[in-house]
């Protein structure tokens, strides 16, 4: 074959071009995949701020300190957003979550101050006053978080936690042992309904129109299977006013009740799982056997 005409092609160059190109994206995908998991993780952190006590030893976290945090964490992912050159609506909408900080710092307070009153009706002495709001309380606030957790790493742990204070509280030399049981018993009921009072909400479960939209949520994009099953409905179901259907009018005869054929075509359900009876659950302050 002739030699063809001109410089042969510096391959050598272009092998360094491109191999210093793809050096560079993988920096670059390495730089974004660290940004977006840390991201991720001081998403997280928001959800475990916003507590009125701590997780992890259940002591009571005042609203300056969640403040603080809070404001760090914003910080750090508004940094993180600005260093990935995120488009403009994702910058407003992590503005727009910054500001429900001041709304759930006032649902904080709100707690705090609502279980301060419930307790101080009781006219406990100083020191048993003490004991439930900084131990009973937030033990039985643990509590009901480790039965919301999804996790089992998190519920055993929020659960040990909840049971330290718990021990605590059942020594016999603890104040609160020293109540009458009726006394006790009161205690317990008003410690429970405190604990109760903090109500983490989400989209999906606030009033009506969270409701509404969950309804209407399953109608969009219909699959093959549910818009087969609303069109055998809506043919052979669906009366006018004479009491005839879509298809006994096409065909010009009367056909079999849609949902009888059911019965006879689709096995019937198992029988549900018998639930486990439950021993029942000791009362909280019951001294602890010596």
């Amino acid at each position: 074959m002739p030699r063809p005409l001109g410089r042969p092609p510096d391959f050598k160059a272009r092998i360094d071009a491109a191999l210093n190109v793809l050096v560079a994206a993988e920096a670059e995908l390495a730089q974004a995949q660290a940004r977006q998991s840390e991201a991720r993780e001081l998403i997280r952190e928001l959800g475990v701020l916003y507590h009125p006590y701590d997780l992890q030893q259940g002591q009571t976290q005042p609203v300056e300190r969640v403040a603080e945090r809070f404001q760090a964490v914003w910080s750090r992912l508004k940094a993180l957003a600005e260093a990935a050159d995120l488009p403009k609506r994702a910058c407003e909408r992590l503005a727009k979550a910054e500001r429900l900080t001041v709304q759930w710092l006032a649902t904080i307070a709100f707690f705090f101050a609502t279980v301060t009153a419930r307790v101080e009706a009781l006219e406990l002495p100083t020191e048993q006053e003490a004991a439930v709001l900084e131990q009973l309380i937030p033990a039985l606030y643990l509590e009901r978080v480790a039965a919301r957790s999804t996790t089992a790493e998190t519920r055993q742990r929020v659960h040990a936690s909840s049971n330290a204070l718990l021990d605590a509280l059942r020594q016999p030399d603890h104040p609160l042992q020293s109540l009458a049981p009726e006394t006790r018993a009161q205690v317990e009921q008003v410690a429970g309904a405190c604990a109760d009072v903090f109500q983490r909400s989400s989209s999906c479960v606030e009033g009506r129109n969270g409701q509404l939209s969950l309804h209407h949520h399953g109608r969009h994009r219909l699959s093959d299977r549910k818009l087969a099953a609303l069109t055998a409905v809506h043919n052979f179901h669906i009366c006018r006013a004479d009491g005839t259907t879509a298809a006994e009018r096409f065909f010009g005869r009367a056909h079999p009740a849609l949902f009888e054929r059911l019965l006879l075509r689709v096995p019937l359900p198992p029988r549900p799982r018998r639930r486990r009876t439950r021993p029942p659950k000791p009362a909280y302050l019951t001294p602890a056997a010596a």
